[in-house]
């Protein structure tokens, strides 16, 4: 039988060995190091009574044991779904009885009583892991599956099962197959194979979303990784300085924090270029970061359901294009094939024109998988987004897209970011209310923006309310939470 994915994962782990392999809190770990983890968890699900091809869930979070439990189970072909961690212990609780998994891995710390109980409720063994000995240990009456409940059965080829990051609502289960991340390695390295002495790979999106991508990707290639818990502004820079990283994927928000931080031009001068991805980057705040720090800004475009990218950027199209299309993130990549469709009709569209994405990408199946994405495709094959189809608001029959109202916002110099969403109106069903970032010591009023609305667009896409915060309510993917923004709607 040819060798699979599994196999060559598998085998890229053992490879490592004694040498390094992840950096996590200022300390490398080696191969076995992180190997050992996967040997421990087989042992233990064994002990516990569950079956080597059956799914657990991981509470998961940025630490080098939950790394190597997801590298264990891909090398072993088991499937791991991801459970958030940052949510409420009966939130936690909530999915892993829902789940109904034979097994579920956690910190030691989140092993609540709520998520004891729910794991009892469900019949799931519970495995503790630690970066301290014992590094994997059975949680105390959770030491056996309980094998007369009835549990999820492995889906055939699927080897995670990531989560929406939580934007516009609770969060979504994508199964990823085993044959589709093949694509998701391509998809972050663009094919390149890096020299052995290049820097480390480096992973701090969320690893219970699309931000295990990374991680897979790193380990398949062989290369070391370097790991952040949680973004912020000064691990992010220490480890771009300390290991010469060369290019990074970034949120939008990140490139404004950098700016805010007036992090120093030399504590950045080994990165080539950054990967802006997970939402709209403002041309202001490129421009700003450009000049500032002499670091070009790419535009990327990926989805959780297609684990990984659709499109991207080569050094040819960016020295033939790179001026021309700078708004665009690419050109599709050589496994997908991308259209753009009237949203009604569901006919595609002329060039150039806007409609909703849709996507076939062949390791996932020969579908074409629509997209909640506005964009559009120029003569050339350029894919250029302009915001989100499920984020639009109808205004008594008027259709507004909230990007569009927040780009005349955030072009107001006291305005760092802002977010418009819908809100319920009894008479015209929903109207838009903004909440605006703004800049500190700047005090732009609610009818100044307001007027700056109105004198850029139509009457209706002026926001009902514009609210003043210091901060944007986010997800821990760095993503503005819509719902967090509604609720801080004063009302009429």
């Amino acid at each position: 039988m040819p060798e699979g994915f599994t196999e060559r994962f598998a085998a890229a782990l053992a490879g490592y060995g004694q040498q390094p392999c992840i950096e996590f809190e200022g300390r490398w770990y080696s191969g076995d190091e992180v190997s050992a983890y996967g040997r421990s968890v087989a042992s233990a699900l064994r002990g516990a009574g569950v079956a080597d091809d059956a799914p657990v869930g991981l509470v998961v979070r940025n630490r080098l044991q939950h790394a190597a439990v997801i590298a264990g189970c891909l090398a072993a072909g088991r499937t791991v779904s991801m459970i958030y961690s940052f949510q409420s212990a009966e939130a936690i609780a909530h999915d892993v009885e829902n789940l109904a998994l034979a097994a579920v891995v956690a910190d030691r710390e989140d092993w609540t009583d709520p998520v004891r109980g729910a794991a009892s409720a469900a019949g799931s063994a519970g495995l503790a892991i630690s970066s301290t000995n014992p590094i994997v240990a059975p949680v105390p009456g959770l030491e056996l599956r309980d094998s007369a409940r009835g549990h999820a059965d492995a889906e055939d080829g699927v080897a995670l099962q990531i989560l929406t990051s939580g934007t516009t609502g609770p969060p979504k289960r994508q199964s990823i197959r085993t044959a589709v991340l093949e694509r998701t390695v391509f998809s972050v390295t663009a094919g390149e194979r890096a020299p052995e002495d290049a820097p480390p790979e480096f992973a701090y999106w969320q690893f219970g979303g699309i931000g295990v991508c990374q991680l897979i990707a790193g380990l398949y290639n062989g290369r070391r990784i370097a790991m952040l818990e949680r973004f912020s502004v000064e691990g992010w820079v220490d480890a771009v300085r300390r290991h010469r990283v060369v290019r990074a994927g970034v949120q939008p928000a990140v490139i404004r924090m950098l700016l805010d931080a007036d992090v120093p031009e030399g504590d950045l001068a080994s990165l080539d270029f950054l990967i802006s991805a997970s939402g709209p980057l403002d041309p202001e705040t490129r421009d700003e970061f450009e000049r500032r720090y002499q670091v070009p800004i790419r535009l990327a475009y990926g989805a959780t359901e297609f684990a990984g990218s659709l499109c991207a950027w080569t050094p040819e199209m960016l020295e033939e294009f790179g001026e021309t299309k700078r708004d665009s993130v690419g050109r599709a990549l050589p496994d997908t094939q991308l259209r753009i469709v009237d949203p009604d009709t569901g006919a595609e569209v002329a060039a150039g024109e806007p409609g909703l994405l849709e996507a076939k990408v062949a390791p996932i199946g020969p579908d074409w998988i629509r997209t909640t994405d506005i964009a559009s495709i120029d003569i050339d094959g350029f894919v250029t987004l302009h915001g989100r189809a499920d984020g639009a608001i109808i205004r008594g029959g008027f259709k507004i897209l909230p990007e569009t109202v927040r780009r005349v916002l955030v072009s107001h110099p006291g305005v760092r970011d802002a977010c418009v969403v819908g809100v319920d109106h009894a008479r015209l069903g929903q109207v838009p209310f903004a909440a605006v970032e703004v800049v500190p010591g700047a005090q732009p009023s609610e009818e100044e923006l307001k007027d700056l609305v109105r004198q850029k667009l139509p009457v209706y896409n002026v926001p009902v309310a514009v609210l003043a915060v210091g901060e944007l309510p986010r997800t821990p993917a760095l993503k503005v939470s819509l719902r967090d923004v509604a609720a801080l709607y004063p009302g009429p």
